[in-house]
């Protein structure tokens, strides 16, 4: 237990809100007391005893220029909080396209960093083998299977076709990317380390570090202890908290994951058109009450949000699913009529008005799937910052919002979970208590 103020020693920048929360998770998970953010705080929060402060923006999918004005404010504020190193977390499935976003706000928060000695140099490696994805010699699986063969090469908005992340980063990037091999991380702490001080006077900023297993992923934590700023999926960072207990900075805390209770009813919003949600909703609707929301209903001014809450109304107290999520041919069919970025935020913006309604009729407890989903919920819910708890599968832990109206919510990746999550996510819900 932490028996003195503390400060946070870690500032993280997300670039989507389940992502967030599934770094927080792991940082929970190592010790770590957790807060995020949602979007860049005003001010400097002097109540906040913790140990890593994340933020979560909704940057992942916007334009380049945006995403950078935005993890750069994120970085400031970071910086006034009194963080000393500074964690860049993108999806474990790298989503991005050629024009970015991985590469330029990397690349823009190394040049807010340049000050430092070691702030030019920046390792990215997304591996999360917990959840199936590792990297070997630049490339990233997902389970077996090569990234551009795992499902993500359908992504509506980030489809992935290249598994060499080399090259993809260097697509999106302007300073040279180089590559970590698993042979080199497999050599230890110094190995890494002697290579990163190879690629850096080789001109190389931002290197793809393979990871096969957690102990690949806790010796880049180690070798990237004194660099001010890391990039990667939420695995690498289960080598951080240990840096800093071992340079005294955090004490160990048995207690980090604890939550106070919520009470009142649950809710479960699906918008997520991945693999595994489509399976997870499957598994709802083979036993429970789901009422799907229709794209083009919406796009022909039904009243799709009013029904939606009129089923919610009638299955009460049971919690029910509420989904937009349908099969990649599905999906492309109504993004071909509507557009990619009109059919998305239809979805998004009834799913939202659904909780904002559901709040105030007194549900609770929300699920929901999906990075921008979630993004688009926690906004149109109110709120501006979580604590995190425990794990539920995963990437995806039991949060607490804090504020007049305490909320639990469980914000899951679109590819996490097991094909039961969103009964466990109740479950785990209804105990989310100290």
């Amino acid at each position: 237990m932490h028996t003195a103020k503390s400060r946070p020693v870690l500032g993280c920048i997300a670039d989507d809100f389940t992502g967030a929360t599934d770094l927080a998770s792991t940082l929970v998970r190592g010790g770590m007391r957790t807060i995020q953010t949602i979007g860049v705080p005003v001010g400097v929060d002097e109540a906040d005893e913790v140990d890593a402060l994340v933020v979560a923006l909704k940057s992942r999918t916007i334009a380049a220029e945006d995403a950078i004005a935005q993890s750069l404010a994120a970085l400031d504020w970071l910086r006034a909080q009194g963080c000393r190193q500074f964690f860049f977390k993108y999806c474990s499935t790298f989503d991005s396209t050629d024009a970015g976003n991985i590469g330029p706000v990397a690349e823009a928060l190394l040049d807010a960093l340049a000050a430092s000695s070691e702030g030019d140099f920046a390792i990215a490696c997304p591996a999360f083998p917990e959840n199936g994805r590792t990297v070997y010699r630049g490339h990233l699986f997902v389970g077996d299977a090569l990234l551009s063969e795992s499902g993500m090469e359908n992504h509506p908005l980030t489809p992935m076709r290249d598994p060499n992340l080399v090259r993809v980063l260097q697509r999106q990037s302007k300073s040279k990317v180089g590559l970590i091999a698993s042979a080199t991380v497999a050599a230890g702490v110094d190995a890494v380390r002697e290579a990163i001080a190879r690629l850096r006077a080789d001109g190389v900023r931002l290197a793809i570090a393979d990871a096969l297993t957690d102990a690949d992923l806790r010796t880049l934590g180690e070798a990237c202890a004194d660099l001010p700023l890391i990039t990667g999926g939420s695995g690498v960072a289960i080598g951080l908290p240990e840096n800093f207990r071992r340079a005294g900075l955090i004490e160990p805390n048995d207690r980090a994951a604890d939550l106070p209770a919520v009470d009142g009813a649950a809710l479960v919003l699906a918008g997520s058109a991945s693999k595994a949600t489509n399976a997870q909703v499957a598994e709802w609707i083979g036993t429970r009450p789901a009422y799907r929301v229709d794209p083009r209903a919406l796009a022909h001014g039904e009243d799709v949000v009013g029904e939606a809450l009129a089923f919610i109304e009638k299955q009460a107290p049971q919690p029910v699913l509420i989904y937009a999520t349908a099969a990649p041919g599905e999906v492309a069919a109504v993004q071909r009529e509507f557009g990619v970025a009109a059919a998305g935020k239809l979805v998004e913006d009834a799913l939202a008005a659904i909780a904002r309604e559901a709040k105030a009729r007194g549900v609770r407890k929300f699920v929901v799937a999906g990075g921008e989903t979630s993004g688009a919920v926690v906004q149109a819910l109110g709120v501006d910052r979580l604590l995190i708890g425990p794990t539920i599968d995963p990437g995806v832990p039991v949060t607490v919002a804090l504020g007049e109206t305490p909320l639990a919510l469980a914000l899951k990746s679109g590819n996490f979970g097991a094909r039961d999550f969103f009964a466990k996510a109740l479950r785990y819900l209804d105990g989310a208590r100290a």
